[in-house]
């Protein structure tokens, strides 16, 4: 079973079910690489609100979606249509749309001169009229809570609170807005909203609208189905983190079929700063988190794929 931790009592050391809960965050992270999340600092009215601007720009007609069509750029910031990515090489190309954007370095920021992939300039549609200071201040609630999710989780596995605290000055951290529309009739074995697939980064903090689609690959086989009504959050973690913490958060398959119904999500992967080494901790080895992730998002992304 995928722990359900209250996050007011996790964020909270002098509760008494404090240690209880951390008890929990270490089985789901360290067990089944799957939390939920109640009662945290972000209300299901943000929520809605979040999903409301994203469903609003899915809906738009496709010429005002290709104003920000991120397959013009080299990165991943803007409008992804049906197809523009293909998180399992054996599968078709998702039949989901996405919309991606990310940490913005300030004007002075000398990496602006290194026109860095992943701190990549957002894309931002003119419509809907309310679009951008809706997804802002959303990133920018989420980013925190999400900080604050793994300093409780680093002290579950048995690091200090502050472990990562230090490595997310600049974060690559990603918001999209993910649209499933129903099961489209042509789908094969090999169609999915988004198949098979581990997250690539950190930790992902997952608001839904509430629609059945996730499910979640057991560790003897088959799948368990993960919903969370809007104000709940689905926490998992990525690769990154498995082997930064030598196996002691784990990165579990995961996948959206897809059915009867439209289903929105908006994932937050939350990364560190491109140039933390998050190679095993006391290995000696150096792997850069940008490099990981520019390297994974060149085989997933369907336009990056095409320009090498």
């Amino acid at each position: 079973m995928i722990p359900r931790i209250d996050a007011a009592v996790a964020l909270d050391p002098t509760h008494p079910e404090h240690d209880k809960t951390l008890q929990a965050i270490h089985t789901g992270a360290s067990d089944i690489g799957f939390l939920t999340v109640h009662n945290g600092p972000i209300s299901a009215h943000d929520v809605s609100t979040v999903i409301d601007a994203y469903h609003r720009f899915f809906l738009l007609p496709p010429e005002a979606k290709e104003q920000v069509n991120m397959a013009t750029t080299k990165s991943n910031r803007g409008w992804g249509g049906p197809q523009s990515e293909q998180v399992d090489p054996d599968a078709n190309p998702d039949y989901k749309q996405v919309f991606d954007c990310g940490f913005q370095l300030n004007a002075e920021d000398p990496l602006r001169a290194e026109n860095l992939s992943y701190y990549a300039p957002n894309l931002w549609p003119k419509d809907p009229a309310d679009f951008f200071p809706i997804i802002r201040d959303y990133y920018d609630k989420a980013c925190a809570f999400s900080l604050d999710l793994l300093k409780v989780i680093a002290t579950a596995i048995g690091e200090d609170a502050s472990f990562f605290d230090d490595k997310f000055t600049r974060p690559m951290a990603l918001l999209r807005g993910n649209y499933y529309p129903k099961r489209p009739s042509w789908a094969t074995a090999k169609d999915f909203g988004i198949a098979t697939h581990t997250d690539y980064g950190c930790l992902t903090l997952l608001a839904t609208d509430g629609t059945p689609g996730l499910e979640v690959r057991k560790r003897g086989g088959g799948w368990i189905p993960v919903t969370a009504p809007k104000g709940e959050f689905v926490i998992n973690f990525g690769e990154m983190i498995e082997f930064w913490t030598q196996g002691r958060v784990k990165a579990t398959p995961h996948r959206v079929v897809g059915g009867k119904d439209e289903r929105l999500s908006v994932p937050l992967f939350f990364n560190p700063n491109h140039d933390t080494n998050v190679a095993p901790v006391g290995s000696g080895e150096v792997i850069r988190a940008g490099d990981h992730m520019e390297k994974r998002f060149s085989e997933t992304y369907v336009h990056l794929k095409s320009k090498g």
